[in-house]
């Protein structure tokens, strides 16, 4: 079960931002003959329109989770990394007074395993909870395809996955019997045939829907989703970037 998080907006309008490793160094899906802006740009702008000054911690090139070491067999250095995040963290945040948001829902789920004296989101629910009521919506008719990885669903994300979603757009699907992406990592670069077969009935419904665009929020599994569905798969954030403007009333 998900413990209870802050509900309402800081006094003051701030969040910590740390950006995953994996966002700091690979850029998100590239759209034939765009230039795709870089995600931490995407998030800071969509912070502020909504008011938000945005804080990154010191060091940040060099934080990490720790879940990349976990994933290899190396518990000692995964703990010492997030323990490093805490305190970088903590320090950012004057000790927890202000949300903290990371752009990378398998690295938030392992954030709050390890440390459970901040509040801590990944982009789905730091948008639905905080930034939302800031925000003007207009949503579109494009239709969009959207995936909620496994670290949203252990952490009980996907209805307000969906509802991020429908505010950005009136016609949202989340494609069926479509479950783990099998990317699992960075497993994927290496056996690409279990993230295939995992998503083995993703693309008939992509084309049936005639859908041309795909978000989720972990990007290597936006890899996986765009390798085998035919179109781009990218952060959420992208998304309701596009879809939103400052809701200029609510402003002090």
């Amino acid at each position: 079960m998900m413990t209870a998080r802050l509900a309402t907006a800081p006094a003051e309008r701030k969040v910590v931002y740390f950006p995953s490793c994996i966002n700091q160094t690979m850029g998100a899906t590239a759209e034939k003959g765009k230039k795709v802006e870089k995600l931490v740009n995407v998030m800071t702008r969509l912070c502020e329109k909504a008011d938000y000054e945005v804080i990154f911690p010191e060091g940040m090139k060099h934080l990490c989770c720790g879940l990349t070491w976990e994933s290899k067999g190396m518990p000692d250095i995964a703990d010492r990394k997030c323990a490093e995040l805490e305190a970088a963290l903590l320090k950012a945040s004057e000790n927890g007074k202000y949300p903290i948001l990371c752009d990378q829902s398998p690295c938030l789920h392992r954030m709050r395993d390890h440390i459970k004296n901040l509040h801590l989101y990944e982009p789905v629910e730091f948008i639905h909870d905080y930034l939302s009521p800031y925000l003007d919506f207009e949503p579109t008719d494009e239709p969009v395809a959207i995936h909620v990885t496994c670290s949203s669903r252990l952490m009980g994300l996907t209805d307000k996955f969906v509802a991020v979603a429908q505010m950005c757009s009136r016609n949202v699907t989340l494609p069926t019997e479509v479950g783990c992406c099998a990317f699992a990592g960075d497993k994927g670069f290496f056996r690409p045939k279990l993230n295939t077969y995992a998503l083995r009935k993703l693309r008939p419904q992509i084309e049936k829907a005639g859908i041309r665009y795909g978000y989720s929020n972990s990007r290597t599994c936006e890899i996986g989703l765009t390798t085998n569905s035919g179109i781009p798969y990218k952060s959420i954030a992208y998304l309701v970037d596009n879809c939103t403007k400052p809701k200029t009333e609510t402003k002090q």
